[in-house]
C-alpha cells in the first residue's frame, strides 16, 4: 500500500527520530511510505494535490493537530499518532482542541506511547462531565461498583461467575458485551432498544426491559425460574454459534479486504 506519513521533521528532534523509526517499520511490512514534513504544506488543497499526484491510498500523521488536521477530509483512510505537544499544550487551546476532536472522529486508529497520554486523550474526548456524573451516582448507590478497564480474559472470568449480564444502554449498534455473555453461557437482560433487540429475542435468547420496574420484574423471574435460565443460556449460545462464529467473521473480513485490494489495483 502507498502511504503518506506526515510529521514535523525539524532535524535532531524527537518527532523526526520517531517518524523515521515508524517509517522503517511500515516499509519493513512491505508498504511504500512517503514521509513528508507537515510544514511543507500550507493548506489541505496542497495535501489533496500531493495525494493525487503520488497515488496515495492511506495516511498516517504524527501529532494530532499539526499533522492530523491536514490528512482529514481527503477520502483516504488515516490514523494518527499522538506526539506530546498536542496533548500537553494544544489541548488547552479551545480552537485547536475542537479541531483535534474532529480529527479523532475521522481517524481509523489512534496511538499513544504511554498510558498517561492515553488517559489524557480519553479525558479530553470520552465526555468528562458525563463520566463524573456516573462516578458520583455509583458512589451514592448501594450494591453497585464501578470497575475500570481490564484484560479480556479477566473480564470473562468475572462474567462467568455472575448470574446475569445487564445492558442498560439507551443506544446500541451491536453490543459485544451481549454476544460475549451469550458465548460464555451467562443470561442477558438488555434494555429494549433497536440495537439490543436485533440480538436479543425476548424470552428466547435473553430478556428485554423498557423501564426500571420491568427490569426488576424480569430479574426476579429469572432468579426464580431455573428452567427459563437454562433455556435462555442454550439459545443464546446457539445464536452466537450460528450468526457470529469467529472463523466465519475472520473469513468474511479477509474476503472484504481482498475486495478492497482488488479495487485499489483496478
Amino acid at each position: 500500500m502507498r502511504l503518506l506519513f506526515l510529521a514535523v521533521l525539524r532535524r535532531h528532534t524527537g518527532n523526526a527520530v520517531t517518524a523515521q523509526r515508524i517509517r522503517d517499520h511500515l516499509e519493513a511490512a512491505g508498504h511504500v511510505c512517503i514521509l513528508k514534513d507537515a510544514f511543507d504544506f500550507e493548506s489541505p488543497s496542497e495535501i489533496a494535490n500531493f495525494i493525487k499526484a503520488e497515488n496515495l491510498e492511506a495516511a498516517v500523521a504524527l501529532h494530532l493537530y499539526r499533522g492530523g488536521r491536514l490528512v482529514q477530509g481527503h477520502g483516504i483512510p488515516f490514523g494518527i499518532i499522538f506526539g506530546g505537544t498536542d496533548l500537553n499544550e494544544d489541548v488547552n487551546q479551545g480552537e485547536k482542541n475542537k479541531v483535534m476532536g474532529k480529527v479523532l472522529e475521522e481517524a481509523r486508529f489512534a496511538v499513544a506511547f504511554t498510558e498517561s497520554m492515553k488517559e489524557i486523550a480519553q479525558t479530553q474526548w470520552v465526555d468528562p462531565v458525563f463520566t463524573r456524573e456516573v462516578k458520583a451516582k455509583v458512589k451514592r448507590t448501594p450494591g453497585v461498583r464501578l470497575i475500570g478497564e481490564m484484560a479480556q480474559e479477566d473480564l470473562h472470568a468475572i462474567v462467568k461467575n455472575c448470574f446475569a449480564v445487564v445492558n442498560s444502554s439507551v443506544s446500541e449498534g451491536m453490543s459485544a458485551a451481549i454476544l460475549e455473555a451469550m458465548d460464555l453461557e451467562v443470561p442477558v437482560l438488555a434494555r429494549n432498544v433497536p440495537g439490543n433487540a436485533a440480538v436479543v429475542r425476548h424470552g428466547v435468547t435473553g430478556l428485554l426491559f423498557s423501564d426500571p420496574q420491568e427490569f426488576v420484574r424480569l430479574a426476579k423471574r429469572l432468579v426464580s425460574d431455573p428452567a427459563l435460565e437454562k433455556e435462555i443460556v442454550a439459545n443464546g449460545r446457539e445464536y452466537v454459534r450460528r450468526h457470529h462464529a469467529l472463523q466465519v467473521e475472520r473469513n468474511t473480513y479477509g474476503h472484504l479486504i481482498r475486495t478492497l485490494q482488488r479495487s485499489i489495483e483496478d
